[in-house]
């Protein structure tokens, strides 16, 4: 069966997004986004090489013939360098897939929410189609669908944390509400939580730091991919109803009765 999904005018057919941020070198980079089957690749823009040719570049690692480049606003703290970033990025190498992401602090990485809004309307009006991190609130989620955005980014704990998700039930919520893709951002720490998001029903995962910080990259690279994978299967499948008590697994009708 094949199982795509579209984002924006991009269809693609892995799940897990991975991000270039955090490896000890660009090598690295290009092993594990391999070992992830991954198709996106984000790129902080304002932090990892992909518009100057004369410095070593990211994308002599990651071929955009072969992968969509994500370029993302990481750093930014209020709209207006968020969609400087963005245009930048549009004008080096043509990119309108984007990624918006406002943060409120250093501390948290929390989105601002306000800043975050603001930057996606005047992004999609120029014509970008943009993914946009946001909280895990369904209201915030809806409205920066109804605004045009082609995808909806909630996270699932603190950026870099590994906590897993934290409200899975807001997640499903705001999964059950969209009509645009939902991707579970932040938060994800090994394989289970991965593929706990995708039997929530999500599309897809984004995964940087539990890749990049892995003792052995291209091993978790390996395991996110194939957790995805099965996460989504189980979503697809339909899980048993859980119950309060115990059911043999085997009938009783026909036993043998001393």
């Amino acid at each position: 069966m094949t199982d795509t999904f579209q984002v924006g005018s991009h269809t693609f057919h892995s799940r897990l997004i991975v991000g270039s941020g955090k490896y000890k070198d660009f090598e690295t980079t290009r092993r594990a986004t391999e070992a992830a089957g991954a198709e996106m690749v984000t790129v902080a823009v304002r932090r990892v090489n992909i518009t100057d040719p004369g410095k070593e570049n990211l994308l002599d690692y990651i071929d955009p013939k072969r992968y969509t480049i994500l370029p993302n606003t990481a750093g930014c703290f209020n709209a207006e360098d968020a969609v400087r970033t963005l245009r930048l990025a549009r004008e080096a190498g043509g990119w309108t897939l984007v990624k918006l992401e406002v943060l409120g602090d250093t501390e948290t990485l929390y989105p601002n929410v306000v800043e975050t809004i603001k930057a996606a309307e005047i992004l999609v009006a120029e014509g970008f189609e943009v993914m946009v991190y946001t909280n895990d609130d369904p209201i915030v989620a809806k409205r920066l669908e109804e605004i045009g955005c082609v995808a909806v980014m909630p996270l699932g704990n603190p950026i870099g944390s590994g906590r897993g998700l934290a409200n899975p039930f807001n997640i499903r919520v705001i999964k059950e509400r969209a009509n645009v893709p939902i991707v579970v951002d932040a938060g994800i720490g090994t394989a289970s939580d991965a593929a706990r998001a995708m039997e929530l029903g999500v599309d897809a995962v984004l995964v940087n730091t539990a890749i990049a910080e892995a003792q052995d990259e291209c091993l978790m690279a390996r395991a996110m991919r194939d957790a995805v994978k099965a996460g989504r299967a189980a979503y697809l499948a339909g899980r048993m109803p859980k119950r309060a008590f115990a059911s043999a697994s085997s009938p009783t009708e026909g036993y043998i009765w001393d």
